[in-house]
């Protein structure tokens, strides 16, 4: 079985002047932004975590020129951080996780942008441990044994593995060729796994945002939009059709070539993804095992251990719909036509309740588009789309561990006028739900004298009304016999003992 064994969270603030290049125009408005971290070395010493790399920041500004035109910054900020890990030791496997949690940049001057970001750091440790039970008793004469089963959770596959995608999209008969891009997005949407025989199938779609200088007489802007869906397979000999998946997908990589046609022209795009895959596949087992022992003839003591497993309370997949009408202020630039929206999912607040699992959280939505202003044809639109849910999780308690994964599977704007955009998110939801038990386990047998005196003292035939909190169990140890020669003697199976049933009970020793 597996469980955590250390996690820290850390956070760090970059901070660069970055000077437009004296190729390209002076910067006169920055339209948008995006970064991406890029960890280049992770190294696991003794209780502490090294990461080393780069933030790659890319800006869409307007030119600083009587055509107003578009023009764009490519920017890398390295950091190294070191993150303290209690119980971390070289060799480890740690597992890192990180996220952009703000970013602004403003300029300076025309020739000179600052880039401000804040990224966070998630480290966290697993081990694998066993859970030990006596499951029966052998070479002792005389013992009556009371078992009790168990539903337990076990991790059977842990692995990490990457999947490739490669694709093309071609530019519309009605567009011009590809002369310079000025801006893309490779957005990451509508995720889905499925377990099989010796093989994982993983499927998706790679949503695509071009904006682009055409090679027209006017070098007008032209930019398109498109859905690639994809489908992959990882090999995996040990999993198998009824394995229960929690898988991790991430868009790590991602980037985008212009490459010719076959009449030699610039209307071919290329795309290449990498997707991270965090892997871990359980199986539920129904394992027996012993709760007490007892014999009439010695007197054995079972010694137990409290020994902690965990069971699968539910697997949920749900979707979020919501919707939110956002409102230019009175510093942007009216709207025209809108060019593309990208969306990123954050969860606020997880709570444990009656019903289930509270989940609170936000589509935080970014659109771009084009202005009837000449100083400033194009501008950024920012907002939210807030969203509430409850995982109906029954029997749930605090206690209880739960996982979520998050992915947007749509987004859609559409302008209501000059000034506002309602957009539309669907959001897919999965919950991992276990329950967590703290159950005394019986690891060993001690044996000791038998209490003659007690013995002697007891009668050798006794008759017996059965009360309402009576076992069986607790009647045959109680009298020095076995359930089977209490039944046997009396003529009548174990279930048929219920409260009131009258027994004759002989003393076997």
């Amino acid at each position: 079985m597996m469980r955590e064994k250390g996690r820290t969270v850390s956070r760090i603030t970059l901070e660069e002047d970055c000077n437009v290049p004296d190729s390209q125009a002076d910067a006169g408005r920055i339209i948008q932004n995006k970064a991406e971290v890029k960890p280049e070395d992770v190294q696991v010493d003794t209780d502490r975590v090294t990461v080393a790399g780069f933030l790659q920041v890319c800006v869409l500004y307007i030119t600083d020129t009587p055509e107003r035109s578009l023009g764009r910054l490519d920017a890398k900020l390295p950091f190294r951080e070191v993150l303290n890990l209690p119980g971390a030791a070289p060799g480890e496997n740690v597992h890192l996780k990180w996220e952009t949690e703000d970013i602004s940049v403003s300029l300076i001057n025309s020739r000179k942008l600052s880039v401000k970001a804040l990224l966070a750091f998630t480290a966290s440790m697993e081990e694998i441990y066993d859970a030990q039970a006596a499951v029966e008793l052998h070479g002792v004469p005389e013992v009556s044994t009371l078992t009790k089963d168990l539903e337990l959770l076990q991790l059977v596959v842990q692995k990490k593995d990457i999947l490739r995608i490669k694709d093309e999209a071609t530019v519309s008969s009605n567009k011009p060729n590809i002369a310079n891009v000025l801006w893309e997005s490779i957005q990451l949407r509508g995720t889905d796994s499925r377990v099989l025989d010796g093989q994982l199938d993983i499927k998706g779609e790679l949503f695509v945002f071009v904006l682009y200088e055409g090679d027209d007489e006017n070098r007008t802007k032209q930019w398109l939009e498109t859905a690639l869906p994809f489908q992959g397979t990882i090999e995996c000999k040990e999993c198998t059709a009824d394995m229960i998946p929690q898988i991790d997908i991430v868009l790590s990589q991602s980037s985008l070539e212009v490459l010719e046609d076959y009449d030699g022209e610039r209307r071919l795009l290329s795309i290449e993804a990498v997707l991270d895959l965090d892997i871990k596949l359980y199986r539920e087992e129904q394992v027996r095992v012993l709760e007490d022992i007892y014999s009439p003839v010695r007197n054995l003591q079972p010694v137990t251990q409290q020994q902690v497993y965990e069971s699968l309370l539910v697997k949920n997949f749900s979707k979020i719909r919501a919707s939110e009408r956002i409102h230019l202020d009175g510093r942007q630039p009216r709207m025209l036509q809108t060019c593309s929206s990208r969306g990123e999912v954050r969860i606020d607040n997880t709570a444990i309740t009656e019903q289930g699992i509270e989940v609170e959280g936000a589509v935080f939505v970014t659109i771009l588009y084009v202005s009837p202003d000449d100083q400033a044809p194009y501008a950024v639109m920012e907002g939210a789309v807030p969203f509430t849910q409850t995982i109906e999780v029954k029997n749930i308690t605090p206690d209880c561990r739960f996982t979520l994964q998050t992915d947007l599977e749509q987004l859609s704007t559409t302008m209501i006028d000059s000034e506002e955009i309602e957009a539309k998110i669907c959001v897919n939801l999965n919950a991992f739900v276990v329950r967590i038990h703290h159950e005394q386990c019986i690891v060993d047998i001690e044996e000791h004298e038998l209490d003659l005196k007690k013995l002697q003292e007891l009668p050798g035939i006794v008759g017996y009304l059965v009360q309402p909190e009576d076992t069986l169990w607790e009647i045959s140890k109680h009298y020095f016999t076995t359930p089977q020669r209490i039944c046997a003697l009396n003529k009548i199976e174990e279930k048929d003992i219920r409260p009131g049933t009258q027994l004759i009970i002989l003393k076997t020793v």
